[in-house]
């Protein structure tokens, strides 16, 4: 194992990591809240600086993926589709199978500059979680309970809201409504055959109201459905904490784009027309079984080195002062300096690692499977 492999496994290292992620990101958070004084004198400024301010705590995700773990990204698609990434106004469609799914389709985001100002329909709970639902709220992300009766009101307001937004943008949905397993597989299948549905092998029966009603609310704004299928080579099932200790993946994603002009207007046609969709999918994870590989050609945007460097400039800021006097105490030689340094410092620097640790530690729990919600055991059971 060489240095850098071995550095990469050390607790004190991720330590570091999440305490440049959780300070930089508070430190963010606060901007973001002073930002707020911009919204009433001019709203498109105010929301062209919180892109930048979320893009410089994203691309800390990102950069572990794309530098940290050097895991590839290969899109499966055709040129036409892949001229027009970064340069409209679209919604996405994501499988929700992997712990990941949601970094590999941030470091899509990032290569072709919308990371900034990429979109998500998040679950309620999110905006509870530090930095990741505080930085969510400034950015206008739209927030459900998945309870629709409850949610109707104000995912429309939201989508309405997002309208006339500046920067282009790639709204995210997970139509599946919950990450996949075994269980609720079983159970959405059970509902799909009570509804006369086909059956789905690698997801779960999609959940058309947040779809059909983002498609409505957002007509005239973007142009286009990305549909995205996400697989691993290998087999793998790749995890945040795999990414942490630096572990390699190989990602493959088949992108399709469909005119939103294709897509009915019809709420009933249009909730047809996704779970074709989904069906369609399923082929292509069949395939991909079976072959190794989706169908298109191969592209390999190159990574950017912003990522990178926004990390450095970070761990610089926050990491140098602590080391340099840390440092100096120690090359002083003075046993008393040095106890002294410990005494006094280690309490609060054992709180701040504490709550670095803690941060990460919490991110990673948001994404792990066997942790995940329990939405779909039940919720699947009722009719949309």
């Amino acid at each position: 194992m060489g240095l850098i492999a071995f550095l990469k496994t050390q607790f004190i290292v991720h330590l570091l990591i999440g305490f440049v992620f959780v300070v930089s990101g508070l430190i963010i958070n606060f901007v973001q809240l002073c930002t707020l004084i911009l919204w009433p004198i001019n709203k498109q400024f105010y929301r062209r600086v919180n892109c930048r301010l979320a893009y410089s705590l994203w691309s800390q995700l990102v950069m572990l993926l794309e530098w940290w773990s050097g895991t590839e990204c290969t899109l499966f698609s055709d040129q036409a589709t892949v001229d027009t990434f970064g340069k409209e106004h679209v919604i996405i469609i994501l499988n929700h199978n992997f712990e990941i799914d949601f970094l590999c389709g941030w470091t899509m985001t990032e290569r072709f500059g919308v990371l900034g100002s990429s979109k998500v329909l998040a679950k309620k709970e999110l905006l509870y979680v530090p930095l990741i639902g505080w930085t969510w709220y400034f950015l206008e992300i739209v927030f459900c309970k998945r309870k629709w009766e409850e949610d109707r009101d104000t995912v429309i307001e939201g989508l309405k809201r997002l309208s006339d937004y500046p920067e282009y943008m790639w709204f995210l949905l997970y139509c599946e409504g919950t990450r996949f397993t075994e269980t609720k597989h079983r159970i959405s299948m059970e509902v799909a055959e009570s509804k006369g549905l086909p059956k789905l092998k690698y997801h779960l029966l999609p959940r058309t109201k947040g779809f059909t009603t983002a498609v409505q609310c957002l007509r005239g704004t973007v142009s286009a459905v990305y549909d995205v299928t996400l697989n691993f080579r290998g087999n793998k099932n790749p995890s945040l904490l795999g990414i942490l200790y630096g572990k390699k993946y190989e990602a493959d994603m088949c992108v399709r784009r469909f005119p939103l002009e294709d897509i009915p207007v019809d709420e009933k046609e249009a909730a047809n027309w996704l779970h074709k969709l989904y069906q369609e999918k399923d082929a292509l994870q069949e395939m991909y079984n079976k072959e190794g590989i989706f169908p298109g050609h191969q592209f390999k945007p190159p990574r950017r080195p912003w990522t990178l460097l926004n990390f450095l400039f970070w761990a610089t800021v926050l990491l140098s002062p602590l080391f340099t006097f840390g440092f100096g105490i120690f090359a002083s030689g003075s046993p008393l300096l040095i106890l002294a340094f410990l005494g006094c410092n280690a309490p609060p620097i054992s709180v701040l690692y504490f709550k670095a640790s803690f941060g990460v530690r919490r991110l990673i729990g948001v994404t792990e499977i066997e942790k995940g919600s329990s939405y779909g055991n039940q919720e699947f059971k009722k009719k949309e």
